[in-house]
């Protein structure tokens, strides 16, 4: 019996029925039974890959007249087809929600990135059944289906080891996970999942371990393993490289071979990359540099030692940016030696957003600082020149290089109301159907047309109905039209664009569009009403770079175009439109259920391992104590709890007999607490008591030292962290995994060398009791900056 039910609209496929039982024994059966069999994909369906690129710009890549070399990207477009008006969201897990489902972000509950949800429809951050996934739909239609690398679209309270994991990658489609659910990874101490279980990496960065190449090697190994096992079946392999988003993480040879090439600064790169852009034909020959953005300087404007550290993150970046291709490349070969190559549908997504302007004016190398308001001093910062991107860093670069990597266009990264922030490189690779190889396409599309254009390719149509629920429609429209027809008229006729109270909208070739933030102001402007943003319009088809604003000439049609928002806007669920940033933080004014809610005391025991930040008790501004009951041998070390890292945390752990207590200020200064007496064998109760000192948040705060009972070391903390220790880090009982928070003891060979019966986190009161505030808005860059 061959054939699908339902003509594949219904998944997954209803079962079907067997011949009826006609006899006691098997001997006397007289119609035979069907074997259950794999689901059937369709005949001559081709594999499917897509690989994303993180924060990186349309002028980045050399494919697109960039700086950063990207030989696969290269190959492959030279092969196939790039798309020079493809647009995303502006933001990380909005753009790849809408992505793998066809929806609009808001859509599908993902109006911001995942640490940002609220309780609002658009924001609350969970994907309804009512959208599949891409994933979902293939897998329902027989094909063998893997995720690689950044996932960021799990809702924090649910990344633990009692998920659900409905919302995980192996919940939403995919038979195979490998990597980092968050929005960063250190790429040289990753923290990461396989499947729904935390694994870390056996190898180290002395052993030449490094996160792309880890990602690289899996996804060709999985392939391989597919082809071998079942080579009648076509796979969908999803590869969503960490690179280049911060932290900016590769070996000096990757960064030295940049040495030098950016000496000119950002002004010119924007004058070189723009000239390149007009060679490849990706930009027309009137296309013009849109203005530059106010308060970044330029670059005659910067100090020698300002320029020195510019020039050497860009190189980082660049370095970090080239590597990540290279792994691309090694998976493009492995398809080819198998011989697979041609008949694979790559898409190639060169950002999920446009480069980040989140470093600020000068960069740092520690971006958790710059989140939080702290600002490197370039002049202290040059010491650590050399060290950029080696392990005892986490660098993101400056402003400007973000700029003049989203060259043509202006601003950046969550500015939804420019190209600076929403237009990417797309580049399409299938021989077996594109026949224009290297060849352009002008049409102007949206994440969301992802989607359709591969269920277009495989022929399957979009379900009404997957796991019982009714489909809601898929918003995007399918590309495969233009493959075959370069001058083939627009499809995409209107698309809306929110991020962050920043939004536009494109209707047949007009574009209306109001910005309502800056990225990287520390403190940005609060209590602006939105009824305020000034609205700018602009006429793309003579004016390809949003380069001439035409609100002064054309007040009916920018009205119009406003009109035309409200409407797009409400059919998608964008409202209410939501710029509030310190609130969002709190899930209880945000409105979203926290794991841990009101519970003032949790109970650890020994070896527990990798919560992340979302699912531990908040000991930030606030007073709490740490009780720990242990049994030691003579002359214990190890660590007892710890979270965070190198970059920001705390440590309860034993050196040379001592008990201890660290707290990592950014990698500022670290703060410690001995005990005045070695610990003797046996069991113990070692608490710490921290006494807030309040007044808002980030406050100091008196730490004690308690051993069983009598009081054995006292001293300060005078600047603690108010928002976030880490992105990528955790908290972990009996060792301190990822990267240690305080160097008296090693990286990751750290496991306490007794026994952690319990360890007791109790929370007392604090500046987050009340209404969250006291910061001026800082913490905005920690929750958007993802």
């Amino acid at each position: 019996m061959s054939g699908f039910t339902a003509g594949r609209h219904i998944l997954p496929e209803p079962e079907r029925a067997q011949n009826v039982v006609t006899s006691v024994g098997i001997g006397d059966q007289t119609t035979p039974f069907e074997p259950v069999r794999p689901i059937e994909p369709p005949a001559g369906a081709p594999n499917v890959v897509i690989v994303v690129m993180d924060d990186l710009g349309f002028g980045t890549s050399s494919s697109y007249g960039g700086p950063c070399l990207m030989p696969a990207a290269d190959r492959l477009a030279e092969g196939g087809l790039r798309y020079t008006r493809f647009h995303v969201t502006a933001l990380c897990s909005p753009t790849r929600q809408a992505m793998l489902t066809g929806r609009n972000h808001h859509s599908v509950g993902m109006g911001g990135t995942t640490e940002m949800a609220t309780s609002a429809p658009g924001y609350n951050g969970f994907r309804p059944r009512s959208a599949a996934t891409l994933a979902q739909i293939l897998q329902g239609n027989g094909y063998s289906t893997a995720a690689f690398g950044k996932w960021h679209q799990t809702p924090p309270r649910e990344i633990s080891a009692v998920g659900p994991f409905e919302r995980w990658p192996t919940g939403e489609g995919f038979d195979h996970f490998y990597g980092f659910m968050g929005a960063e990874m250190n790429h040289w101490y990753p923290l990461l999942y396989e499947g729904t279980t935390p694994v870390e990496p056996d190898r180290r960065p002395e052993d030449g371990y490094h996160l792309s190449e880890d990602l690289a090697d899996r996804a060709i190994d999985w392939v391989r393993t597919q082809r071998t096992l079942t080579p009648d079946r076509p796979f969908f392999t999803y590869l969503a490289f960490g690179a280049s988003h911060a932290p900016l993480h590769v070996a000096p040879e990757w960064q030295r071979k940049y040495r030098g090439s950016f000496d000119h600064g950002w002004d010119r790169q924007r004058e070189l990359t723009l000239a390149r852009q007009k060679e490849l034909g990706v930009v027309p020959d009137t296309a013009e540099l849109a203005p530059w953005a106010d308060g970044v300087p330029h670059w005659a404007e910067l100090s020698e030692n300002q320029r020195a550290l510019a020039v050497r993150f860009m190189e980082t970046f660049a370095g970090f940016t080239e590597h990540a291709d290279a792994q691309v490349g090694r998976f493009v070969d492995a398809l080819a030696e198998l011989g697979e190559l041609d008949n694979t549908l790559f898409v190639y997504l060169l950002g999920d957003n446009g480069a980040s302007g989140e470093g600020g004016i000068e960069g740092t190398v520690v971006e958790h600082r710059l989140g939080h308001g702290i600002v490197d001093d370039p002049d202290e910062m040059i010491t650590q020149l050399d060290a950029i991107g080696d392990p005892s860093t986490y660098p993101i670069a400056p402003a400007g290089w973000a700029l003049a990597l989203n060259t043509p266009y202006q601003w950046t990264k969550q500015v939804a109301s420019h190209f600076g922030g929403t237009r990417d490189g797309l580049i399409v690779h299938w021989p077996q159907q594109v026949a224009d190889r290297g060849g352009l396409r002008h049409q102007f599309h949206h994440v969301i047309d992802v989607l359709p254009t591969v269920l277009d390719c495989v022929g399957v149509p979009q379900p009404t109905s997957v796991n019982g629920v009714v489909q809601q429609p898929v918003e995007g429209t399918s590309m495969r039209y233009t493959f075959d027809a370069p001058g083939a008229a627009d499809r995409r006729r209107t698309q809306y664009f929110e991020m962050c109270g920043n939004r536009g909208i494109y209707h047949e070739n007009w574009m209306a569009v109001t910005r309502h933030g800056t990225p990287w102001e520390m403190v940005p402007t609060e209590g602006r009403p939105f009824s305020a943003d000034v609205w700018e319009l602009y006429d793309l088809e003579a004016d390809w770079t949003q380069a001439h604003d035409l609100a002064w000439k054309e007040p009916e049609r920018l009205r119009a175009l406003q009109e035309l928002f409200l409407i797009e806007a409400a059919k998608h669920k964008v409202f209410p439109l939501d710029d509030r940033v310190t609130e969002r933080e709190n899930p209880t004014l945000a409105g979203r259920v926290d794991l841990i809610g009101a519970r003032r005391s949790v109970t650890y025991r020994g070896r527990m391992r990798r919560f992340t930040e979302e699912t531990t008790p908040n000991v930030k501004n606030r007073s709490h104590s740490i009780v720990a009951d242990i049994e030691i041998p003579t002359d214990v070390s190890g660590v007892i709890i710890s979270q965070g890292g190198r970059f920001g945390g705390w440590s309860l752990y034993c050196a040379d007999g001592h008990a201890c207590y660290a707290y990592n200020f950014f990698g500022l200064r670290v703060y410690r607490v001995r005990t005045r007496a070695a610990l003797p064998p046996g069991r113990h109760e070692i608490r710490m008591d921290f006494q807030y000192d309040g007044g808002g948040v980030g406050k100091g705060g008196a730490v004690v030292l308690t051993v069983d009972g009598e009081k054995q070391a006292e001293g300060r903390v005078e600047q603690t962290i108010p928002y976030y220790f880490s992105f990528d880090e955790t908290l972990d009982v009996g060792v301190d995994l990822g990267t240690p928070v305080v160097d008296d003891y090693p990286v990751i060979d750290n496991e306490f060398r007794g026994t952690v019966h319990t360890v007791r986190v109790d929370l007392g009161d604090g500046a987050t009791d009340g209404a969250a505030g006291g910061d001026g808005g800082l913490h905005r860059r920690v929750m958007t900056s993802q």
